[in-house]
């Protein structure tokens, strides 16, 4: 329930879906969509919106915008003003200038690679590439993306006008070794995911400096332990979460 006070108004926000994904934790989820191509995702609709006729044209478009809420943000307070990771959490912002997940309202937009469309049973699903969703999200409402109304190619980036550039990603031989059996274990290319989602550098800006200090990404249902070198970042071993 959304209320405001100056205009005395009271808006009731229906969940319509939920977010099977990936990333099982927020750490390691890149700060925008489309950056982990390899990263795969569904929603599935909750009822009475579980009906295939409630996506009945959307099959024709190649992207969607989703919107959703920042669950696991809930329980923190929001700032006026905030350090994004961008400006080396060193400089702060106002929250209105950023996506921040610590807003008034926790609410989250994305555009996302729509996948197929289907059904089992009366379940019905959503396949998503290249999200930046954490399982469990829930979702507000989704619309289709319109390249002619929503791509803007004269727009401006303000302090983040380009992606940032990745990382390059070494493996261990034993973490080698442990992706290749996953793979033929789960029919998944989990080498690409975790080499895109490492390369993205997750590391919270105080611990930038810190070399051979080691850390762990939920995937899926692996723990994947690596650590940063001085010119690369190296996965360790692929653990079982």
């Amino acid at each position: 329930m959304v209320a405001s006070s100056s205009l005395q108004n009271t808006f009731n926000l229906t969940v319509i879906g939920k977010v099977h994904s990936c990333y099982k934790e927020k750490f390691g989820i890149p700060r925008q969509p489309g950056l982990v191509t390899q990263a795969t995702a569904y929603i599935e609709l909750l009822p009475p919106y579980n009906r295939l006729d409630t996506l009945d044209g959307l099959e024709g478009f190649s992207h969607i915008w989703v919107q959703f809420i920042f669950h696991a943000c809930l329980s923190e307070q929001w700032k006026a003003k905030v350090r994004p990771p961008r400006l080396g959490g060193k400089k702060k912002v106002g929250v209105f200038a950023t996506r921040a997940t610590h807003r008034p309202n926790p609410i989250g937009l994305s555009v996302i690679k729509l996948g197929k469309i289907h059904q089992q049973d009366k379940r019905v699903f959503i396949d998503l590439h290249g999200a930046d969703l954490l399982d469990g999200t829930p979702i507000l409402d989704i619309k289709p993306y319109l390249p002619y109304a929503d791509s803007l190619p004269d727009a401006t980036g303000g302090f983040a006008p380009e992606a940032t550039e990745t990382k390059p990603v070494f493996f261990s031989a034993l973490a080698l070794e442990q992706c290749e059996s996953y793979k033929q274990q789960h029919n998944r290319n989990i080498k690409d995911l975790i080499e895109q989602v490492i390369g993205q550098d997750p590391r919270p800006s105080y611990l930038k400096e810190q070399l051979d200090r080691e850390h762990g990404t939920l995937l899926w249902n692996l723990d994947i332990k690596w650590c940063a070198r001085k010119e690369h970042l190296e996965i360790l071993a692929l653990n079982p979460a």
